[in-house]
């Protein structure tokens, strides 16, 4: 039987300025935790790299959006910066990385709705490993599928009690969606709405780039204009914050940037399409149900070209 993964646990205790550490290996978290009970609950996942928490602003803003839409209240984002910087550092000071380039802690902000018929919620942070297989799927890229998601464009809108624009506990969904897909002998899946437009990744952003040729502005030659796109946010999928950080980058670099609505023959006829998200970071999509997407050549050159943007983000 293998041991289960290194894990810190830091709750927000307002008697604990900095977060209450505790025993990852006891029990913490009461069976009638209707986090536990009903998935009624937030998080969010970030990623530290060599100590340091990447954009924990744009996550403490998605938090706290997502609890506002579930009518949670939670603790000042200041505290949960605090809670954030004691489980990395006890994590790497009691689970040290062999090598610097495998300093990588996956940092998860919790809260559930509390004890069933107890007032207050249950908020923690959790640092533990970066999974295995992330690094190796940003270096070689992955296959995916397109799975229908079962809604339409405007359903958020028109059902907002249905959260799809806030990222909750309720992942049951998105992790059926993940093992479909391994069964399909692919890696992950691209959700596409029930009107035909692509949506996101179970826990990912969609992203396809273009290269088109236009002219330089001289008369006498010509350049290459790169076209980053991502599906339209209005249409029910959850605000990616590697998404919104690595538009600014590029932007500041030179690339256009466009929103949707996009068709899944928009993936396909695009030069390259990435799936990314705080954890893996950009992923190449090699295959789309079986299709290969762009060449080779273009996926390393491009995918290189964004890996060198999304570095500098903090």
């Amino acid at each position: 039987m293998t041991s289960p993964a290194p894990t810190v646990l830091v709750f927000l205790d307002p008697a604990f300025e900095n977060g209450r550490i505790a025993d990852s290996s006891q029990p913490q978290l009461m069976a009638t935790d209707l986090g536990a009970t009903r998935g009624d609950g937030v998080f969010e996942s970030l990623l530290a790299v060599e100590g340091r928490a990447r954009k924990v602003q744009a996550h403490l803003n998605r938090l706290g959006t997502s609890a506002e839409a579930l009518d949670l209240v939670i603790p000042a984002q200041d505290a949960w910066r605090r809670a954030i910087d004691t489980a990395i550092a006890e994590f790497r000071s009691t689970h040290p990385a062999p090598t610097p380039e495998e300093d990588e802690v996956v940092v998860k902000l919790l809260v559930t709705r509390g004890v069933e018929g107890a007032a207050g919620s249950t908020c923690w942070v959790q640092a533990s490993p970066s999974p295995a297989g992330s690094r190796r799927q940003r270096e070689t890229g992955i296959d995916v599928v397109l799975l229908d998601r079962g809604f339409d464009t405007d359903a958020g809108e028109r059902a907002p009690w249905l959260l799809l624009g806030a990222k909750t506990l309720s992942y049951a969904v998105n992790m059926a969606a993940l093992r479909y897909a391994h069964k399909q002998g692919a890696d992950d899946a691209i959700f596409t709405s029930t009107d035909g437009r692509v949506l996101e990744g179970p826990t990912s952003t969609v992203l396809l780039a273009h290269l088109e040729t236009a002219d330089d502005g001289t008369g006498t030659g010509s350049k290459t204009v790169r076209r980053l796109i991502t599906p339209q946010l209005d249409s029910g999928i959850l605000p990616g914050t590697s998404q919104g950080a690595l538009f600014a980058a590029a932007k500041a670099a030179g690339w256009e940037l466009g929103y949707g609505p996009l068709v899944p023959q928009d993936l396909f006829d695009a030069d390259a399409v990435w799936l990314i998200s705080s954890i893996r970071l950009i992923a190449p999509v090699n295959h789309i149900n079986g299709q290969e997407i762009g060449t080779v050549a273009v996926r390393k050159q491009l995918t290189a070209e964004l890996n060198e943007l999304f570095a500098g983000i903090e």
